[in-house]
């Protein structure tokens, strides 16, 4: 697992050179299950030192205004900067826990061998550790995880996560927010473009409190594609910047 951890992170190291597209459908649902709003995001997805950065580009099948589209290319300008300072693994704007983060994070048991996608993984099941340094509100609420992780024994690296909350998580005491316990997530990564390990999807059914009075039912699914590779030059920011602008 200290390889597969080692391996994880490098690999994250080299996702800093390509970009891909990402769309994600959020739904909102009713306690039976039944939709009731439906809003889809297309991004443009890539790494600055360890940290995903996203540009949106079309909200529901439309593309960005001319203003809208030129508030967007200002955020993400200042977030690839802000990126290039944040060291990797701490959080830069938004909740989120790397794969080679949440491995630290979880204690794993119980190994064996399973078929997936027709090749070899080694699978364990692993719940997150009480006692982990965490930095921030992902990875607080990562210590709550539980799951399993299907391990590609060729390339040593995740190639699914299944997890869930086996318990509530509280934001601020439960005062901002709740997820409630049972909420879940699955996530895959494949091997793309030479053999290059990338995120390639991910769903989330997630039941929460807002603001201790409203309840909130959601299914979003997420599906990357269109991976490509991009020359960064010496200027840094603004070669990175140009490319999050290409569609």
């Amino acid at each position: 697992m200290r390889s597969v951890e080692d391996h994880q992170k490098k690999v994250e190291a080299m996702r800093e050179n390509y970009t891909y597209t990402s769309l994600q459908t959020r739904q909102e649902v009713d306690a039976g299950g039944q939709v009731k709003k439906t809003e889809t995001e297309e991004r443009e997805e890539f790494f600055v030192n360890g940290h995903p950065i996203r540009r949106v580009v079309k909200r529901d099948g439309k593309p960005l205004s001319g203003s809208d589209e030129q508030k967007e290319t200002e955020r993400v300008t200042k977030l690839v900067q802000k990126a290039q300072k944040v060291p990797p693994g701490e959080p830069l704007d938004t909740p989120a826990v790397t794969v080679g983060r949440l491995l630290e994070i979880m204690d794993l048991r119980n190994p064996r061998r399973e078929m997936y996608r027709g090749r070899s993984t080694v699978v364990l099941d692993f719940i997150g550790r009480k006692d982990a340094k965490t930095h921030g509100i992902a990875e607080d609420a990562s210590k709550k995880l539980q799951g399993t992780i299907w391990i590609d024994e060729a390339d040593l690296q995740v190639a699914h996560v299944e997890v869930s909350f086996d318990d509530n998580f509280r934001v601020a005491g439960g005062l901002l927010a709740s997820i409630d316990k049972g909420s879940s997530l699955h996530f895959d990564q494949s091997p793309v473009n030479g053999g290059l390990w990338m995120p390639t999807g991910a769903e989330v059914q997630m039941q929460a409190r807002v603001m201790l009075f409203k309840n909130l039912r959601e299914r979003i699914t997420e599906r990357n594609y269109d991976f490509k590779s991009f020359h960064v030059d010496a200027q840094g920011s603004e070669g990175k910047s140009g490319a999050a602008g290409r569609q």
